[in-house]
């Protein structure tokens, strides 16, 4: 399995920040377009005009099985646009004609490696894969997901790691039904949270509860709020000209999008399979691709950086950064944070004075540091740390380089180098085949 199979590749929001690029659409299956591709309507800036000035909310959101955000009001459905900076709206029967009426709430779930996307009605539920209305439904609700009454007013996944075992939640009233997907049981319990939820939505590993609009953010199961709410969604989920924090977009330039040829000059796989990439004054999450591909300014992201980022690498549970002849560390989170007494010299910290390129493999305390077209060893486990003799690449220059278990790849302008082990890329006499980055890791045209 080559590097892009491998890096399932996009980032942890941390609200506050900018609204992130939208995500690329998924390809159009073989019998026909998949569910939400249809085009805007021509008079799209006039309804999101209308959308921004009234008070109103949503009926359900939720992310489809392609990342894309979507939002059901009425008889018309929202989406993120390609590029960023926009909803669409059309009309939901386009794309949903089975439905015949409003949305009450909407639930993309994962189980046993089938992503299905479910539409809540009454006392029914239709499911989609792969953009089709799957076989035999619609159903009623207490079928599907026994002990979730019917007339459910919002619903969102929660995988293990947050609530304990892959779950469904389903909100109605003041109450929250707990659906564990394996057992298919359900157990009910008080809702104390921000009160009733008109839509519920995860997004990058957090969990909102919107109502008209505003929303909250909550940790689930329990619904503990983190301060700072409500906020409003016209701010940080729509955006309405001069209210929505993602205004900032345009001014990231060729650096924040996603398909520009620009050179990466930096990659960062931590120790837990997160990948980051550092273009300009923006930083891009990788891994999530699920919830589609992001970017965000870099000091929002990095909290305390300020400058490009000129090398990544992991070791030890942290995140190093280095910047010219500094570098700074971080611990892993729902939100990077800087370790006390960074920034170093890179002096210092590792015994060299600049780096073009970093990397570390999996499970190693080796790292490999790169300036022009040698790489030299650092044990990271010595103290002081000194750098080792210089060793040939077969490279002249790289801008960016990172190991996962599939091997190392090197960055180079707007293409990647791939080596099944740093023992075949010290070896290797040519450089290895470029590759697209656009195409591979960002799923961009060619």
């Amino acid at each position: 399995m080559g590097v892009p199979a491998a890096l399932c590749l996009a980032w942890a929001l941390a609200l506050g920040c900018a609204h992130p690029l939208a995500p690329p659409k998924a390809e159009a299956a073989a019998e026909g377009p998949p569910r939400g591709t249809e085009p805007p309507s021509n008079d799209n800036d006039t309804a999101l005009a209308e959308l921004c000035q009234d008070e109103g909310g949503f009926d359900a959101a939720t992310l489809t099985e392609n990342g894309t955000m979507v939002f059901f009001r009425g008889p018309e459905v929202w989406e993120s646009a390609p590029g960023g900076g926009s909803l669409r709206s059309r009309p939901l029967a386009a794309s949903w004609p089975e439905l015949g009426g409003r949305v009450d709430a909407a639930l993309r779930l994962r189980h046993q490696e089938q992503e299905s996307l479910f539409l809540f009605q009454g006392e029914q539920v239709w499911a989609y894969a792969g953009g089709r209305l799957l076989p035999g439904f619609p159903r009623r609700i207490e079928e599907e997901f026994p002990g979730v009454p019917g007339g459910v007013d919002a619903a969102v996944e929660c995988d293990p790691e947050e609530c304990g075992g892959e779950m469904a939640l389903f909100f109605k009233g003041d109450t929250v039904f707990a659906f564990d997907v394996g057992l298919r049981v359900t157990k009910p319990r008080a809702w104390p949270g921000p009160g009733p939820c008109g839509a519920a939505l995860r997004w990058l590993g957090r969990f909102f509860c919107l109502r008209g609009p505003r929303f909250w953010r909550f940790r689930p199961p329990a619904g503990d709020l983190p301060p700072g709410y409500p906020r409003d969604l016209r701010e940080f989920f729509i955006p309405c000209p001069g209210r929505w924090h993602g205004h900032g977009n345009a001014s990231w330039g060729a650096a924040g999008e996603r398909c520009s040829p620009e050179p990466f000059q930096a990659l960062l796989s931590d120790d837990d399979g997160h990948i980051h990439a550092f273009r300009g004054n923006v930083s891009f999450r990788l891994d999530w691709r699920r919830d589609g591909l992001h970017a965000w300014p870099l000091a929002q992201a990095w909290p305390g950086l300020e400058g490009e980022v000129g090398a990544a690498f992991a070791w030890d549970g942290r995140s190093y950064l280095i910047q010219g002849s500094r570098v700074s560390a971080f611990l892993p989170g729902r939100g990077p944070r800087r370790v006390l007494g960074y920034p170093r010299p890179l002096r210092q910290e590792l015994g060299v004075d600049s780096a073009d390129a970093a990397f570390t493999c999996p499970g190693s305390a080796e790292l490999f540091l790169i300036a022009g077209d040698r790489v030299r060893r650092v044990d990271l486990r010595e103290s002081p740390r000194r750098a080792g003799e210089p060793l040939p690449l077969p490279h002249e220059g790289v801008d960016a380089a990172m190991c996962t278990r599939e091997g190392v790849v090197l960055f180079r302008g707007p293409s990647y180098h791939q080596y099944p082990s740093v023992g075949q890329l010290l070896g290797a006499r040519q450089p290895a085949p470029p590759r697209s980055i656009a195409a591979d890791f960002f799923q961009c045209p060619q």
